[in-house]
């Protein structure tokens, strides 16, 4: 709490912005998400919406796009909200196949119920391969559609593990993202 004392106008502007600001502060979040699918036999794979052409595909309950399960999972973290799980429950079938811009329809969809908006989204995928750098201006407007934002709000980047553990013998694909959200005004 701050004791400020208002005796003229002028105090009482400052007095303004200092709650403005605080108020400002108490409304910023930030989540983070997680999502790991192994490879199966196929001949393409989708990350972040965009269908690649690959050797191999993502195997999982609904069309296993680690990006947009990542981001959000990252959303409703943010939101305090559970997991996409809690939302889609892998056990439940009428999830099965379900493409992801369903659930970053209905990530959209929560963030504007609590009023919310992105700042900022960063992520990374995780994988020995494919090489994903050729795809990033495509994964990255492929996000800013599917939640209505701005392509400058988003950073999308690819790493490896150096060929350690299950990623780096190329069993799968891994994405991790942190949101920062705040109060929409």
């Amino acid at each position: 709490k701050i004791n400020f004392k208002i005796t003229t106008k002028e105090d009482y502007s400052i007095g303004k912005l200092i709650i403005k600001e605080n108020n400002n502060m108490s409304d910023i979040r930030v989540g983070t998400g997680f999502d790991v699918h192994k490879f199966k036999e196929g001949k393409k794979l989708k990350l972040f919406g965009v269908t690649i052409p690959f050797d191999k595909s993502l195997d999982g309950h609904s069309d296993a796009d680690v990006g947009f399960h990542s981001i959000v999972d990252a959303i409703l973290g943010g939101l305090c909200l559970g997991d996409i799980g809690n939302h889609f429950p892998p056990t439940d079938n009428k999830w099965k196949n379900k493409p992801s811009i369903f659930f970053m329809a209905h990530a959209k969809k929560l963030l504007k119920n609590e009023k919310f908006k992105i700042n900022n989204l960063d992520v990374t995928l995780i994988c020995e391969e494919p090489k994903v750098s050729i795809y990033q201006k495509k994964f990255i407007r492929s996000v800013a559609e599917a939640l209505d934002i701005d392509c400058k709000k988003i950073n999308i980047k690819g790493t490896t593990t150096e060929k350690l553990g299950f990623l780096g013998r190329g069993e799968g694909i891994a994405c991790q993202v942190s949101v920062t959200l705040s109060k929409n005004d």
